[in-house]
């Protein structure tokens, strides 16, 4: 067992695959929300567009699938905690289940990040959950990462409480959803992390929903997404939609974390 600083180094799998895999994660989507930011900022464009959803998809899909492959063939991942159905091996199945799962938090962080301290504080929510259910299984150094990570999501925020002085950005959003998504299925608690980040969950659900009815029905199913868009447009204001939305995040981080320990 390795040492650091006087203390063990404890890990489920090999401590260089988990850091290796985590960085990499953290890495490439930042580097693919940063090309988004650029372009959006000093491209061409005049409307913020960025990168096309296409472009940006068929890349996180590339990726996520590389990550997917990395966890199952290199590090032997293919199970998933359900709760009340005990583990499941998923075999092979795991590498697109993962590449999905990666993608959807990605993008599930992407789209939430649209008001003021929305994003950050449902993250740092999250990340104290994430670092409970860490250290519940002894595994120092994705505790240690999550330490940092929410360290650094803390000091960030300070900033991005409304009124913003700081915002996220693509190149957070991305790296900060995809590599939640790889430390939830390192733990095998991806379920679990579901639940406990149920409001991007929700919010790229309504938004998923609302592209399936513009595109193959003809017309919108929702009268507008994101959920947090919805509620400003029926007279919520951006502090009453984010606060409110730290306490269910709360309840949901609480339920998840129960469920987890089943």
């Amino acid at each position: 067992m390795l040492r650091l600083v006087g203390a063990d180094i404890a890990s489920v799998y090999n401590y260089r695959q988990e850091i290796n895999v985590i960085f990499a994660t953290f890495i490439l989507f930042g580097l693919l929300g940063l090309y988004d930011d650029i372009i959006k900022f000093f491209g061409k464009q005049t409307n913020l567009v960025g990168i096309s959803w296409r472009f940006k998809f068929i890349v996180q899909v590339i990726i996520a699938l590389g990550i997917g492959s990395y966890l199952y063939s290199a590090m032997g991942i293919s199970i998933i905690n359900v709760p009340y159905f005990g583990v499941i091996d998923l075999g092979a199945f795991f590498i697109p289940f993962s590449a999905f799962i990666i993608v959807a938090f990605s993008n599930a962080v992407n789209v939430t990040d649209g008001l003021d301290g929305l994003a950050g504080g449902l993250l740092m929510i999250t990340m104290f959950a994430l670092i409970i259910l860490a250290a519940s299984i002894l595994d120092t150094p994705i505790t240690l990462f999550i330490a940092l990570w929410l360290g650094g999501i803390i000091a960030f925020l300070y900033f991005n409480t409304f009124p913003a002085r700081l915002t996220m950005g693509d190149v957070g959003a991305l790296s900060f959803g995809a590599t939640l998504a790889v430390i939830g299925l390192m733990l095998g608690k991806i379920i679990a992390v579901t639940i406990i980040g149920g409001l991007f969950v929700l919010e790229i659900a309504s938004s998923s929903l609302q592209m399936f009815g513009k595109r193959f029905l003809g017309h919108r199913l929702l009268p507008l997404s994101p959920v947090h868009l919805w509620l400003q447009s029926i007279g919520w204001e951006e502090t009453k939609i984010v606060t409110r939305a730290w306490l269910a995040g709360i309840i949901l981080a609480l339920f998840g974390l129960w469920l987890a320990f089943l």
